[in-house]
């Protein structure tokens, strides 16, 4: 029996178009050091992302020889928006937000529910979280994360995904094997937002 990022990949393959396929023929994995620094890097990164990224490293113009990949994998809870799987040199790369929600919208981060889900600690810098994926337009509008500090009734390892304008920060799955589960239910809708 194919375990969840085996499933995920077929079902993937079934429902790209051709051109995609083409492209992610030319995609590999990341090498086992990569995943290593990862892992020191994130301690509590889940077995199913290491094994999605020992795959495909990235389809995020992502350069693997004299070809460059990019390629829509992943999706949301707002399915106009396909995302990008980010490599794992991409996802390490120091991110730019060493600061918290709190930090950025001050009290309104512990006000407002429209802003942040309950289960989010507004407190906790983002660059704690671990940025797996962009959305088609290269992060600006929406990014992906796994979240190892949740505040009291969230889970750690929970997906979070931020959304800009109006800026909001949800919970869409407890866990990545959960999130890539969610998107084989809705049968890869975000392909066909594309």
């Amino acid at each position: 029996m194919k375990n969840i990022v085996e499933q995920y990949l077929a079902g993937l393959q079934e429902r790209l178009p051709e051109k995609d396929k083409a492209l992610l023929a030319y995609a590999s994995g990341a090498t086992p050091a990569q995943l290593a620094r990862l892992q020191q890097t994130y301690p509590d990164c889940p077995a199913s992302l290491l094994q999605l990224l020992s795959k495909i490293d990235g389809t995020y113009w992502r350069e693997y020889g004299e070809h460059t990949v990019s390629v829509l994998i992943l999706g949301s809870d707002v399915h106009r928006y396909p995302y990008y799987l980010k490599s794992v040199d991409q996802i390490l790369k120091k991110n730019k937000y060493s600061v918290s929600i709190r930090d950025i919208y001050g009290e309104d981060a512990d006000e407002a529910p429209d802003l942040v889900d309950t289960g989010i600690d507004s407190a906790v810098n983002m660059d704690r979280w671990l940025c797996f994926s962009d959305c088609m337009n290269n992060g600006g509008t929406s990014k992906l994360y796994l979240d190892f500090n949740p505040a009291p009734g969230g889970i750690s390892g929970q997906v979070v995904r931020f959304l800009h304008d109006p800026d909001n920060y949800r919970v869409i799955a407890g866990s990545f094997d959960e999130y890539l589960q969610k998107l084989m239910e809705h049968d890869y809708t975000f392909i066909a937002s594309k």
